[in-house]
């Protein structure tokens, strides 16, 4: 059997686990777009309607998530927190990319807030709603949908900064073809006895491919719904005037 043939047998073997790894790494990436998303929500609020104090300390969180690189922020949760708070791997990676994600997407859903004209909210008042319902019932379903492209490109980052929890141990893509690149390669098919190692070059082109068609569907799926639920003839405060 040639050496070709032997890597792609010892791949198609090892599918399985590469495939579960798959299932971790999205999972691990709607968790943390998950956790992403409500304390981004939490912090738009705050930054929009919080007082000055409120405001000087929001924009000092995103400050020091957005200078911070992910993978200290994962050691800080798992090596750190994980210490006392007991959190795994996965729980310590979901956090970390999560609250860094928070700091973008608070971004994102700050200027779609923003863009949405001032007369809507001062309806909400008028009708006796308090800021917190004006915003939850009246300004975030629009601004959701407003922010559908750049929260596109929030998840797919999200989804690239996965392979970070391999320092961990979690076992998402990166970390199962690591391990099935520390098997030994023996086979014994047509009588021939076959040792030696996986290629490295194969198991990564096949981890590429498995993050590049998640990125597409995620991608496209992503899109398709930005271009579904994209607000016809919405106008903004900056067109009013």
């Amino acid at each position: 059997m040639s050496e070709i043939n032997s890597n792609l047998f010892f791949l198609f073997k090892n599918l399985p686990l590469l495939l579960n790894a798959t299932l971790t790494a999205i999972l691990l990436t709607f968790a943390s777009i998950l956790i992403g998303m409500v304390v981004g929500i939490i912090c738009t609020f705050l930054r929009i309607y919080g007082s000055k104090i409120v405001k000087k300390i929001e924009f000092a969180y995103e400050w020091v998530l957005k200078g911070t690189p992910p993978l200290i922020v994962i050691f800080i949760f798992y090596f750190g927190l994980g210490k006392y708070l007991n959190l795994g791997p996965f729980l310590s990676a979901a956090l970390a990319l999560g609250l860094r994600s928070s700091a973008y997407q608070a971004q994102i859903y700050r200027g779609a807030v923003l863009s949405i004209t001032s007369e809507q909210t001062e309806a909400g008042l008028s009708l006796g709603l308090s800021k917190v319902k004006t915003f939850s019932i009246i300004i975030i379903p629009q601004a959701f949908r407003l922010s559908l492209p750049g929260f596109t490109n929030e998840f797919t980052i999200v989804l690239k900064d996965t392979p970070l929890a391999y320092a961990v141990g979690l076992v998402e893509i990166l970390k199962a073809g690591r391990d099935i690149l520390n098997q030994p390669l023996t086979q014994s098919i047509t009588g021939s006895n076959i040792t030696g190692s996986l290629n490295p070059f194969a198991i990564f082109v096949v981890c590429a491919l498995l993050y590049f068609i998640l990125f597409e569907i995620f991608s496209y799926a992503l899109q398709f719904l930005s271009k579904k639920y994209e607000i016809p003839g919405f106008i903004t405060d900056k067109e009013t005037k």
